[in-house]
């Protein structure tokens, strides 16, 4: 399941969120936690949902920054990298043998920060035209904060690809590359599992090309009337997890 939006919206638990977990808890269901956002470590977001009151354990967190490190670890392992982001990118590298340089880096991978500098941005731009890959860990434009929307990863990939004429190579949703790793870290199979997210076009996208059933929640980004703009529909739309709550053996009954 995706986190903003179906268990928590700007830290503040959605109602049902507690109840659904200890439901999936008690039975001992598998499920994973998953986030675009790559700033934060798993550590830090078990801390995070642990103060908006659910007690969700680091092994059941997975991140974009998470994912990429999976991916650059099976392309070339023990590589060098140039980072634009945050301790949850840099720590995700670092754990799979990454060096992190600017000089002569086999990839500029670019993740979510709240102080992107020009200074990083130039320096990312002079490295991918030495041939350094480009690899960002997700394309949302832009995301929340207290004080309304800021530019978010494909924002500044936008920038860099528009210096650079090069495209990244995004791992995280709508990328099924990320459903897979997330699959894999629970031991799950996609025709016994579902995505619950509250995105038409990352969540219930992903899920669909991942070969998962889906279930949309209104609780975040997508509406009800949204859902008739896409050419794909999810398998159900609820208003929020709470309305699993006691159906999480059957959700599709």
């Amino acid at each position: 399941m995706d986190m903003d939006g179906v268990l928590v919206h700007e830290q503040h638990l959605i109602p049902g969120a507690a109840e659904f977990i200890k439901e999936l808890t008690e039975a001992r269901t598998p499920f994973i936690v998953l986030t675009n956002n790559s700033m934060r470590t798993r550590r830090d977001l078990h801390a995070r949902l642990q103060r908006s009151g659910l007690d969700i354990p680091e092994r059941a967190i997975w991140t974009s920054a998470l994912a990429t490190a999976d991916f650059l670890d099976s392309q070339r392992p023990n590589g060098t990298a140039y980072v634009l982001g945050e301790s949850g990118l840099t720590t995700a590298l670092h754990e799979i043998g990454y060096v992190i340089t600017d000089t002569d880096p086999d990839y500029v991978v670019l993740g979510e920060t709240r102080t992107y500098s020009f200074e990083a941005i130039t320096t990312a731009i002079r490295l991918i035209d030495g041939g350094a890959r480009f690899i960002a860990t997700n394309p949302d434009p832009t995301g929340p904060s207290r004080q309304g929307v800021v530019p978010a990863t494909g924002s500044v990939a936008a920038l860099i690809t528009r210096a650079t004429g090069k495209e990244p190579y995004y791992v995280g949703k709508p990328n099924p590359l990320m459903m897979r790793s997330a699959l894999r870290a629970i031991g799950a199979h996609s025709e016994h599992t579902l995505m619950i997210g509250d995105r038409m076009d990352t969540d219930i996208v992903s899920g669909l090309e991942a070969g998962l059933r889906t279930i949309l929640v209104l609780s975040g980004i997508s509406t009800a009337d949204s859902v008739e703009q896409y050419p794909f529909r999810p398998t159900l739309v609820l208003d929020s997890v709470a309305d699993l709550v006691g159906y999480t053996t059957d959700p599709f009954h």
